[in-house]
């Protein structure tokens, strides 16, 4: 009985010195999800990659470019180094180099493939769903393959600094919150709110706004895992775009101040673009945000007068909102033979100069899918001029030289 004891103890024993030895992470292994319990009070301790170690202060940029990708319906699917190139380094006329966006944000709206959607506003499909985890993770993954994304961007600033030297600072990158959307079928509010997945082993409900951010920690957390996994020499991770550009007043509050305590352990800039007038655009820095890119949603809107365009920079200016300036494949002079959409993007040119937002505003720049390629590499003298122009407009911006 007495051999059976001590037989015993020292099992229990050495299952303790197991569990204490095997529970220490060993040197340079990845931060441990630190969402024991979603919903957990989120002030307790995390885990820093070397680089959020370093980092004294959250990143801003000058001009952040949106990049659109991860729908299988966009062609091109993939960005490849070449066709990043010419977003990080602007020929001039006269073919001097310049250093053109300081930030890219990636980001996506939904997946025809798969019939799912990212943010519930932009689209209205009745056959689609809400993207679940596995959805939210597969772009992720997108984002970061090896060849493409983040990872092309990577090089095409490494070939840039073999003419212009060594960049200034590191070319940023924003990558895209999904909404997490309550119901499964969006709108339906008979539809289920349980769907998405699990954060260790706890089934989500996106009824409740901790399991909300618990899924937003969790996308967070697999972006860094995923930036540290690559060890890119060229690009560092600046922050996160919350996708949903309007809120749901009395739903959306805490969602957002979560998201943004969070990303405040890492010093992240979290960034936002609500539409003309959206809910909540005027309380942006209330509602937790650190930067906010005022959409003026001139361009596309041709019964718009260049008066919304006016609108929206003094309210930039009186809210001390950032701006978006916006075009697409409209402008191209194939799409637009009579120069109206051109004359559009001209005036968020001119405007941007008359109130100061040229000079002293960050600035986020909507090009749909990859049209600023498209005036690059056009043929036509008319697109040629304006591209140039654009470009110019872009690298001579006082606020570079801040």
């Amino acid at each position: 009985m007495k051999k059976a004891f001590n037989s015993i103890a020292i099992f229990v024993l050495s299952t303790v010195v197991c569990m204490l030895s095997c529970s220490s992470e060993a040197p340079g292994e990845e931060p441990k999800d630190e969402l024991k319990e979603p919903g957990s009070d989120i002030s307790e301790q995390v885990q820093l990659y070397d680089w959020e170690k370093n980092r004294t202060e959250m990143l801003n940029s000058t001009d952040m470019v949106l990049i659109y990708g991860g729908d299988r319906s966009r062609e091109p699917y993939e960005w490849t180094t070449e066709a990043f190139e010419p977003y990080v380094k602007y020929e001039d006329q006269k073919g001097k180099s310049h250093w053109m966006f300081d930030a890219f944000v990636f980001l996506e709206l939904g997946d025809s493939e798969r019939e799912v959607m990212y943010t519930y506003y932009t689209y209205d499909k009745p056959s689609y769903t809400s993207a679940t985890k596995n959805d939210w993770k597969r772009l992720v993954d997108y984002y970061f393959s090896s060849n493409t994304g983040i990872g092309a961007l990577n090089r095409a600033v490494a070939n840039a600094q073999n003419t212009l030297g060594n960049q200034p600072k590191k070319r940023r990158v924003v990558i895209a919150i999904p909404e997490p959307i309550r119901y499964k079928k969006p709108g339906e509010m008979s539809s289920s709110t349980i769907y998405w997945g699990t954060v260790d082993g706890h089934i989500i409900d996106f009824s409740k706004n901790e399991d909300r951010i618990a899924a937003c920690k969790w996308y967070v957390d697999y972006v860094r895992s995923k930036f540290n996994e690559m060890q890119y020499k060229n690009v560092e991770l600046a922050g996160f775009y919350w996708l949903y550009e309007t809120v749901d007043p009395g739903k959306d509050e805490e969602l957002i101040k979560g998201v943004r305590d969070y990303l405040e352990k890492f010093k992240y800039n979290f960034c936002w673009a609500p539409f003309y007038k959206s809910t909540g655009h005027d309380k942006w820095d209330k509602l937790g945000f650190n930067t906010a890119y005022y959409q003026p949603n001139y361009f596309f809107n041709p019964d718009k007068s260049i008066q919304q365009l006016k609108d929206a920079c003094q309210t930039a200016v009186n809210k001390n909102m950032d701006m978006e300036f916006e075009f697409d494949y409209r402008a191209l002079t194939k799409n637009d033979p009579n120069g109206f959409y051109a004359a559009r993007m001209r005036d968020y040119m001119s405007v941007f100069k008359e109130y100061k937002i040229w000079d002293h505003k960050f600035l986020a720049y909507y090009q749909g899918l990859n049209n600023f390629l498209s005036f690059k590499n056009s043929s036509d003298s008319k697109d040629q001029a304006l591209y140039h122009e654009f470009c110019e407009f872009v690298i001579t911006r006082p606020i570079r030289s801040k």
